[in-house]
């Protein structure tokens, strides 16, 4: 079975949809399903020869691949798109899967159903002989939004990123790293809401926070700016992108994970930060409930004060029962494997 995998979003594997395609790539490999081969588009070649070997076949990716002049030809079994926002379409009418991560863009872009944006995203739902998604939000908010075609639909949930435990003994912390700390993660778009992690530094002087992630976005500037305007320059670190080693060392050594977005499809660091037994601080929103579990810790609301609040509460009611708290952080942080996303994919593969 010949399985074309629109990946090009592994380009940037540091990015929620580069991390999905990349780990995904790694469950299909571990999997070396004998009936399957796999075509990936993309331009990391070399990059991924070097992780894969010839294991997959390759298909170039530039961005004429949206043309029709330039669209792929060649008949596959399947074409799988692993994301949703892709424009790249096949030319040939093939059985399609579709998977969604989130609808994020009616909220962002524009809620009009005629604005292009949503517009492609319909064609790609009217194409789908079956549609993903990689949680139960992601599929209610789809449903709540658009007219989903009477297709198989399957809730697939992702994996956990980290796959083993990696040395970070090298590793060496920013020198401003001086008292105990809050870590987070992400891409820096608004949703994130870290310019509040920043104001509720201000009621937390006993802890630094540490944020991860591309600061150069515009995003960035206005992070920046609150650090300035709460002045707690001396308590907020901003350390760019992290390698997978100094990822980890943040995980395993940060006081708490504080996670407070608005909107996520799925969110794969509380998931991270859980496999270290590390308490997690999310927003009451979207798919973290589902991903957090019974035992995170929840702000309902998201005002600065309040959310120190929570913070220092949560962090005793962890304290004061530690042992039970992490073997229960471990035990979700489990539920989430990237091998069995893979064989899940596979199986649909299979039936369609």
């Amino acid at each position: 079975m010949k399985i074309f995998l629109e990946s090009h979003n592994i380009n940037n594997p540091f990015t929620g949809f580069g991390q999905f395609n990349l780990h995904l790539l790694k469950g299909f490999y571990n999997a070396k399903d004998p009936d399957i081969h796999f075509t990936v588009h993309t331009q990391k070649r070399g990059f991924l020869k070097q992780l894969f070997g010839n294991y997959f076949s390759y298909k170039y990716y530039f961005g004429g691949r949206r043309y029709p002049f330039f669209q792929i030809r060649k008949k596959y079994d399947i074409w799988h798109s692993l994301n949703q926002n892709t424009k790249i379409e096949p030319k040939r009418d093939l059985p399609y899967i579709l998977t969604v991560h989130d609808v994020n863009f009616v909220d962002e872009i524009s809620n009009d159903i005629t604005h292009p944006r949503n517009l492609q995203f319909i064609e790609k739902l009217k194409r789908a002989n079956a549609i993903t998604y990689i949680s139960e939000y992601a599929k209610k908010s789809t449903h709540d939004f658009f007219d989903v075609p009477n297709v198989p639909e399957h809730v697939i949930y992702n994996g956990n990123p980290i796959m083993e435990t990696l040395d970070t003994s090298q590793v060496n912390p920013p020198k401003e790293l001086t008292k105990k700390y809050l870590y987070t993660i992400g891409d820096f778009r608004a949703r994130k809401n870290f310019h509040l992690l920043v104001e509720m530094m201000q009621y937390l002087p006993d802890f630094q926070l540490v944020i991860a992630g591309n600061d150069t976005r515009s995003y960035g500037n206005d992070v920046r700016a609150a650090i300035e305007k709460f002045g707690v320059s001396d308590q907020v670190l901003l350390v760019g992108k992290v390698d997978d080693e100094t990822k980890q060392y943040y995980f395993q050594n940060c006081h708490a994970f504080v996670f407070p977005s608005l909107r996520e499809g799925f969110g794969l660091p509380p998931i991270e930060a859980m496999t270290f037994g590390k308490p997690v601080f999310l927003a009451h929103m979207t798919s973290l409930p589902e991903i957090g579990g019974a035992h995170a810790f929840y702000w309902h609301d998201l005002t600065p004060k309040n959310m120190a609040k929570v913070f220092k509460d949560g962090l005793n009611t962890y304290a004061d029962n530690q042992e039970f708290y992490e073997t229960e952080y471990k035990k979700q942080a489990a539920k989430f494997n990237w091998d069995a996303t893979a064989k899940a994919y596979i199986d649909l593969y299979k039936s369609i």
